[in-house]
């Protein structure tokens, strides 16, 4: 029986332009003819031994029963005795193994739809793995992606020809339009392996894209010369990226920022124009917590006594509303970057005092008598 030097050509072309390996498509092939020859002819058997072997070369398929050689066989399914084995081979001997070739003239019908079948399954099964071998190694990566359609809640993204991610709703960036066709960066968020083969998440909302973002469009950062130590995000709004320097030559905030503000524009375009705010780290939390609160100018920071990291930001009054941002937001995400519970506080500014202050008991005004009745 075989299946012919074409077919083995044709699987060979399938495999390579898939990315499979030849030899685990023919032992799936194998296995599957086994289990086929099986239930056709042994359906009641639980002991017989069946091999069914391919050959690469020539497309011939070898079906051989196999039996143990004894003087006195006990079990027909896996034994055979000496007499019977030499009949069969002459060089048989007790103990050895007997493959006893079958050549069943029904079973080609059932041998190449089984083939068929199992083909389509294993390159299904071994382009799943593929993409999750690939993939998985992508996890905390940045991709490009083209939007292909909306599905129910999720946005799916094709990342190649093979290959869709899905970005969930709450990955995305509040009143960001997802036209299909439109080429976007996302993040590859999570990447797991089912049935259905392998499920990617991604996500534009993620600190982790505009980390890789960072370090696409700035040198120092990719270079290591700049070390990010923290970034939070409101997706599509703000976000605060704080950064320390490794050389005291370079300035990490002008370094990011660029002449003009064109390196932190370019990382802004990307994802929807969102501002970024570039904070200098310091290993004092006060300090820290000040640049943090920018583009607020702080006047002073105080721990508040008796409270673990908690402190208060003091502005003039012309600085709070700054200062707390739209809807609480820059409070909120100074207070995510460096770790401290802040609350903002106003004063009064420092002024000059006027002659009057100093004199005003000279200046004030004399009280108002009335006047006397005349008599």
């Amino acid at each position: 029986m075989r299946l012919g030097r074409e077919f083995i050509e044709a699987l060979d072309t399938v495999a390579e332009e898939r990315g499979l390996d030849m030899s685990v498509v023919t032992s799936a092939i194998e296995a599957a003819l086994l289990s086929a020859y099986n239930r056709r002819y042994h359906p009641y058997s639980v002991d017989r031994t069946t091999e069914i072997k391919i050959n690469h070369d020539t497309g011939d398929i070898t079906i051989s029963e196999l039996r143990k050689v004894v003087e006195a066989p006990t079990n027909p399914d896996r034994e055979i005795s000496l007499s019977d084995a030499l009949a069969i081979d002459p060089t048989a001997q007790l103990g050895s193994i007997l493959k006893i070739e079958k050549n069943p003239g029904d079973f080609g019908r059932i041998a190449a739809q089984t083939t068929r079948q199992i083909i389509s399954q294993r390159l299904r099964d071994e382009e799943r793995k593929i993409v999750y071998s690939v993939f998985a190694d992508k996890v905390g990566d940045m991709v490009n992606g083209t939007v292909f359609k909306m599905d129910g809640s999720q946005i799916i993204i094709h990342l190649n020809d093979k290959t869709d991610a899905t970005l969930p709703m709450r990955e995305r960036i509040m009143g960001e339009k997802y036209v299909p066709g439109s080429v976007m960066k996302f993040y590859v968020l999570d990447v797991k392996n089912n049935f259905r083969g392998a499920r990617i998440v991604v996500s534009r909302t993620h600190p982790g894209l505009l980390r890789r973002l960072l370090e696409v469009e700035i040198p120092e950062i990719k270079e290591g010369i700049i070390e990010i130590k923290n970034i939070v995000r409101d997706g599509g709004l703000r976000a605060k990226v704080s950064l320390i320097t490794l050389d005291p030559d370079v300035d990490p905030v002008g370094s990011c920022v660029g002449n003009g503000g064109a390196r932190i524009k370019a990382v802004s375009a990307a994802l929807r124009n969102e501002k970024i705010d570039i904070v200098a780290y310091s290993s004092d939390p006060l300090t820290y917590i000040k640049n943090a609160l920018s583009p607020a100018q702080i006047v002073k920071v105080e721990p508040v006594l008796d409270r673990e990291k908690e402190a208060i930001a003091y502005v003039y009054p012309d600085q709070l509303s700054l200062a707390i941002g739209k809807g609480g937001q820059n409070v909120r995400l100074a207070a995510k970057l460096t770790g401290w519970k802040l609350n903002i506080e106003t004063l009064e500014p420092d002024k000059m005092p006027t002659l009057k202050d100093i004199f005003d008991d000279v200046f004030e005004e004399p009280e108002q008598t009335q006047p006397a009745e005349e008599l």
